[in-house]
């Protein structure tokens, strides 16, 4: 490996070590489905998550709900020294995405036949602090030319 890549290389497993986050591969879900639950905790504090999962009547919430509580055990394994419960750990980011998609034949009348598709997904989901929004206020230069004018959005 040339110097360049392996320096490229370095500089990523630093910034991997900063972020916690499980993967779920192959799951046998549409990955459609997936996401309507996905979209339901994201960015949500963990125990609340997890309540959202536990009560959930979606198919694919008791996967998900063993995921969060993977990335839970991987931050703790991260952050030896800190609790999971005193820290403010919000679900950062949940990507669905598609897997190989099985394809099956269902026979029909008259000798035709329909294609089945059974699809599957990737999940990965980061657990951390949530991100630190910048300030609102901006300088900008107004309209009479005056400069260092705060403005508030």
């Amino acid at each position: 490996m040339g110097k360049r890549k392996a320096n490229s290389a370095l500089r990523r497993a630093e910034a991997n070590k900063e972020r916690t986050y499980a993967i779920l591969r192959n799951c046998p879900l549409s990955p459609r489905k997936v996401r309507l639950v996905a979209d339901m905790i994201r960015g949500v504090e963990v125990n609340k998550a997890l309540g959202l999962l536990r009560y959930s009547t979606h198919g694919c919430a008791p996967r998900l709900e063993k995921l969060l509580v993977s990335a839970l055990a991987n931050w703790g394994v991260k952050n030896p020294t800190k609790d999971v419960d005193s820290e403010e750990l919000v679900v950062r980011t949940i990507m669905v995405d598609g897997a190989a998609t099985l394809k099956r034949i269902r026979p029909r009348a008259q000798g035709r036949a329909n294609r089945i598709l059974k699809r599957s997904c990737h999940i990965t989901l980061e657990v951390g602090t949530p991100f630190v929004k910048e300030k609102q206020g901006t300088k900008e230069q107004s309209a009479t030319g005056v400069d260092n004018v705060e403005t508030l959005k």
